[in-house]
């Protein structure tokens, strides 16, 4: 009769448990799964911010290929901020949270 008694309050000691665990696995990885993404924000707008120096670099700062690549660069921070509203500056290694890159980015190049 002792074990019968106790049946129930050994069965919600597990659902509580449960519950508490499935919420650590929910609620812990959020986080992670922002992180994520703003991480693949941060990669494409790093890539074509690369490739915006070489083409400037090895076609001139005016030259279709640095006009290609400024394009490029300026669609990547664009998704980045339609989706998260906030873009990488790899210049100043630093997320911005204003709408607030210029188009004629990299001047610093043009007297080269």
């Amino acid at each position: 009769m002792n074990l019968i008694a106790r049946l129930p309050h050994c069965f919600g000691r597990t659902a509580l448990a449960s519950a508490v665990a499935i919420g650590f696995m929910m609620f812990g990885a959020a986080p992670n799964l922002r992180a994520d993404r703003y991480e693949e924000c941060h990669r494409r707008i790093a890539k074509a911010d690369h490739r915006l120096h070489e083409a400037i670099e090895h076609h001139g700062y005016r030259s279709e290929q640095a006009d290609h690549a400024r394009h490029n660069l300026a669609e990547a921070r664009e998704h980045c901020w339609n989706t998260y509203h906030r873009w990488w500056d790899e210049d100043e290694h630093r997320w911005h949270t204003e709408r607030d890159w210029r188009d004629e980015d990299h001047e610093h190049y043009r007297d080269r």
